[in-house]
């Protein structure tokens, strides 16, 4: 063999050895470079915390906003319905007057008159159907026009039903929420909304007690109608104002004032065995609790006339 021959032979050998070498490295790169790129990712990602500088640094997230209540005293006539009424609906005309302290906090009072009071269909039906029988003697007025503690009644059931007279109620208010209301994106309205909770005090028109020693029997013509009594009792509720001008608002409230009232003038509990069977008297047991709710609508009109304006 000549030497060109083995020269020859021997770069063959070394141009395979250094094909095989090649493949095994390209055999060997894709899981090294996934290793790597897993070594190299880190184990959480942190969001960067931006300082803000310049003249946006502290400043609130509204500007020149118009604060409705703040600094404010406001006088709001009402008028008030009551809701779910077994013998007897009432409406109230009143006045509320309150400060407010911030934007969203409030003290005042609610006052208001039962002026109109009107029974309802079922206190007509008893009236008219009412029968002078023993065992709805105690319950149902005799015939006449001598009722009453003084004698000076008309004899109806409906006479004997009771009333809510008065409310006087010291509330606070709490107002969350507020912002702006459109209708069909062509008026804006601003608007906010609150609850409100206090003591209430109520002044009602009840039957008064019979049958017990030192007062009439309770089939007496005399422990028929109606006596004034007070009841005091928690009073909490939510509302909404929609405010149409910068001193003019008007108002949607729901309130309840829960206590136990002997609505219907009935004897209905006090007797053995158990205190919840007729004794032939009227008196606090036959009262039974009520969730007392009523609706109120309102105009309020605040002063100053013009609110203040945040910075």
């Amino acid at each position: 063999m000549t030497q060109a021959t083995t020269r020859t032979t021997s770069m063959r050998r070394w141009g395979t050895r250094l094909a095989r070498f090649t493949s095994r490295l390209a055999s060997y790169a894709a899981p090294i470079a996934v290793t790597a790129a897993a070594l190299s990712w880190s184990g959480r990602a942190e969001a960067q915390e931006i300082q803000l500088t310049g003249p946006l640094a502290g400043a609130p997230a509204v500007r020149h906003e118009k604060l409705y209540r703040q600094g404010r005293f406001e006088l709001a006539p009402t008028m008030s319905f009551t809701l779910l009424d077994e013998y007897n609906r009432t409406i109230f005309f009143g006045l509320r007057a309150q400060y407010n302290i911030t934007d969203w906090l409030s003290a005042g009072v609610w006052g208001a008159y039962g002026a109109i009071q009107s029974p309802t269909n079922l206190s007509n039906e008893i009236a008219s159907n009412a029968s002078q029988e023993s065992e709805t003697a105690v319950n149902i007025p005799p015939k006449g026009n001598n009722c009453g503690p003084g004698g000076n009644q008309s004899c109806s059931f409906t006479n004997q039903v009771a009333q809510m007279q008065w409310i006087v109620a010291p509330q606070l208010q709490l107002t969350p929420f507020r912002g702006k209301l459109a209708v069909f994106q062509k008026i804006f309205v601003n608007a906010d909304a609150y609850i409100h909770a206090g003591p209430g005090f109520v002044g009602l028109q009840e039957r008064p007690d019979c049958g017990a020693a030192g007062q009439p029997l309770c089939t007496d013509p005399k422990s028929f109608g109606l006596a004034s009594r007070l009841a005091v009792a928690p009073t909490f509720g939510l509302g909404f104002n929609f405010y149409i001008g910068d001193f003019i608002s008007l108002g949607v409230e729901y309130r309840a004032i829960p206590f136990s009232w002997n609505r219907s003038g009935f004897d209905t509990a006090g007797g053995p065995p158990n205190g919840n069977f007729p004794d032939n008297k009227i008196d606090s047991n036959d009262q039974t609790f009520k969730f007392n709710q009523m609706m109120t609508i309102s105009v309020g009109f605040s002063l100053p006339t013009h609110p203040r304006i945040s910075e």
